[in-house]
């Protein structure tokens, strides 16, 4: 019988966890094995309990998991016990399967240790945007999640409401609320500040995505050339230092009226573009709030300060990390049930088809058989060696 465990997160602050009693009890209809290790599900309100009436088996420590496990499955890539130190990669089972967010070019150490002990790497950041992968699309679904926290945060700590309301004392005006970046999770932010009653606007650099702002309600800013910059897969391409300036001096007129701006733009692979300077913070009103959903990747936003909430120039910058995390609920929901969709794409019939002809499979495995796959991972951990973060 094949065993899957899931572990309990070491990353700092993490409350979500890989696996729900609801996809624990279509493991082992599945025919697998499931182990948890206790306290797994504390964060996300999941008790022990609960794993435990849907069939797992809990298991005391990590390692006690990991040498039985022939699946893991994770949020964040194996690391360093913060406590005893040694890496978790290094208590897996040889030939294991990890099913993961990998960030392998942040973690090339990781990934050569994992390729060392010929565990096979799943990543779920390299997934590819397809249709048959959709149920699987771990960074939709928890950037869904981000998009609506986003709007939440901003309304939290904005010095106003967001809705048009009529009073005796007179009526009072909607918050004006622009987000940089429609995809995912600019969607959802559009959705639910709309829902919320605020006026939205919107600026990406791909056209395309005019139509689905618009369908949502919010007015899409058009900047002069963002035809060229549509990349692969719909996502952003890196754009020119020319076109960012363009589009900071037309986007910077609607930001200084703004009482609330998200940033969700990023380009995979490369650091965040800076669409937000010092200096326009400094000209923003007074009392007004950014939420820099691309802090984690060097941030949109100059003056946006990683993990924290800061005060500067009288805005309120948000660049908390993890804002799937504070709805750790759904967002281990979502999540479980996206890696249950790998492995059944895995396990078609009940036993392992690891086929590399398989665009999924093909795209998202970064080490198999003592070997990591992908070319240019391959010669990015060759180039850092083993001194990458880990």
């Amino acid at each position: 019988m094949t065993t899957l465990f899931i572990p309990k997160e070491i990353t700092l602050s993490e409350t979500r966890v890989a696996a729900t009693p609801e996809t624990v009890r279509k493991f082992i209809k599945l025919g697998f094995q499931v182990l948890v290790e206790k306290g797994a599900g504390d964060g996300s309100f999941i008790t022990d309990k609960a794993f435990e009436e849907a069939g797992a088996s809990l298991i005391e420590t990590a390692a006690a998991g990991y040498s039985q496990a022939d699946i893991i499955l994770k949020l964040h890539p194996p690391s360093p016990h913060p406590q005893s130190g040694q890496h978790e990669a290094a208590l897996f089972k040889q030939g294991a399967i990890i099913i993961s967010f990998l960030w392998p070019f942040a973690n090339p150490a990781t990934i050569e240790l994992l390729a060392k002990k010929r565990v096979s790497a799943f990543a779920m950041d390299l997934l590819p945007r397809i249709s048959r992968a959709q149920k699987a699309d771990a960074l939709s679904s928890q950037s869904n999640l981000a998009g609506y926290k986003a709007v939440m945060l901003a309304a939290n700590y904005l010095s106003k409401i967001f809705p048009l309301m009529t009073t005796a004392a007179g009526t009072i005006s909607p918050a004006k609320v622009v987000i940089l970046g429609a995809g995912v999770a600019g969607l959802q932010a559009i959705a639910t500040a709309k829902r919320l009653g605020a006026v939205v606007e919107v600026s990406d650099v791909r056209p395309a995505v005019k139509e689905q702002v618009e369908s949502l309600g919010g007015r899409f800013i058009m900047v002069e050339g963002s035809e060229a910059l549509v990349g692969t897969g719909g996502y952003a391409k890196e754009a020119s230092p020319e076109f960012l300036k363009k589009q900071q001096e037309l986007v910077g007129r609607h930001i200084m009226a703004a009482d609330v701006v998200i940033t969700t733009a990023l380009v995979p692979g490369k650091p965040a573009p800076k669409l937000i300077p010092a200096s326009m913070v400094k000209q923003m009103k007074r009392g007004s709030v950014i939420v820099d959903l691309a802090v984690e990747q060097g941030g949109n936003c100059e003056l946006s300060e990683v993990g924290k909430i800061v005060v500067k120039e009288g805005v309120t910058l948000i660049g908390l990390l993890n804002l799937p995390g504070l709805v750790p609920l759904n967002a281990s929901q979502v999540y479980a049930k996206n890696l249950l969709a790998v492995v059944e794409n895995l396990y078609p019939k009940g036993n392992l088809a690891l086929n590399f002809d398989d665009e999924i499979n093909a795209a998202s495995f970064v080490t198999h058989d003592g070997k990591i796959r992908l070319p240019n991972v391959t010669e990015f951990v060759s180039k850092r060696g083993s001194h990458g973060n880990s």
